[in-house]
């Protein structure tokens, strides 16, 4: 089993980042995931990702749309190893895959709809042999319950869920979805925005 603690749109506050790090220690969590939105516009880079490097713990990014796909790929690199830009990509964890694409397409259909779930299509490709799969993504689904906002969500995301049925697919990007589970098909979708899950797989 994985134990692994994600949150979203941290947007650069880093005393957030602090409590989270030290609470992953307390809960003994394996692998963090930060779903988006890392920075407020990018003008917040700056210890995002140390604290969690400091209490010796793996850091998966992906970008939201807040921060372009070079500066999460700037992040990424500038932390070195422990941490995965995960944009378009997928690792594995023992027979744990995950995989996952960041930005936004707001809900339309066209270029950046077929854009981001061709990113998913490319990270689940090299997960063929791995028994539970997590999929990550900035976007909400296309149908989902996060709608309520007002906000659309992304059907290339729904599209992604229901054609690769990850075991569970963390969202983010709508604050007041923070904390919403639900299910589509047989994945199980967790909304984290601000409101970090922790959960086993």
């Amino acid at each position: 089993m994985t134990k692994i603690l994600a949150v979203g749109d941290i947007h650069g506050d880093t005393g957030l980042v602090k409590k989270l790090a030290k609470r992953a220690t307390k809960e003994k969590v394996d692998l963090v995931i930060l779903a988006g939105d890392l920075t407020m516009g990018e003008m917040s880079t700056k210890n995002l990702i140390g604290p969690f490097l400091k209490e010796k713990k793996e850091v998966i990014i992906i970008p939201g749309n807040h921060e372009s796909v070079a500066t999460t790929e700037f992040l990424a690199e500038m932390y070195g190893p422990g941490t995965t830009n995960l944009h378009g990509y997928s690792i594995k964890k023992g027979d744990l895959g995950i995989f996952g694409a960041g930005t936004v397409d707001w809900g339309i259909k066209g270029h950046k709809s077929k854009q981001l779930f061709n990113l998913l299509e490319k990270g689940n490709k090299k997960l063929k042999d791995s028994k539970r799969k997590i999929m990550v993504t900035h976007m909400h689904p296309k149908g989902g319950q996060a709608e309520f906002t007002g906000f659309p969500g992304s059907e290339a995301v729904t599209k992604a869920i229901k054609k690769f049925s990850p075991d569970i697919a963390i969202t983010a990007h709508i604050h007041e979805a923070g904390g919403i589970e639900e299910k589509i098909g047989k994945t199980k979708v967790i909304n984290v925005a601000r409101k970090p899950a922790i959960f086993e797989i």
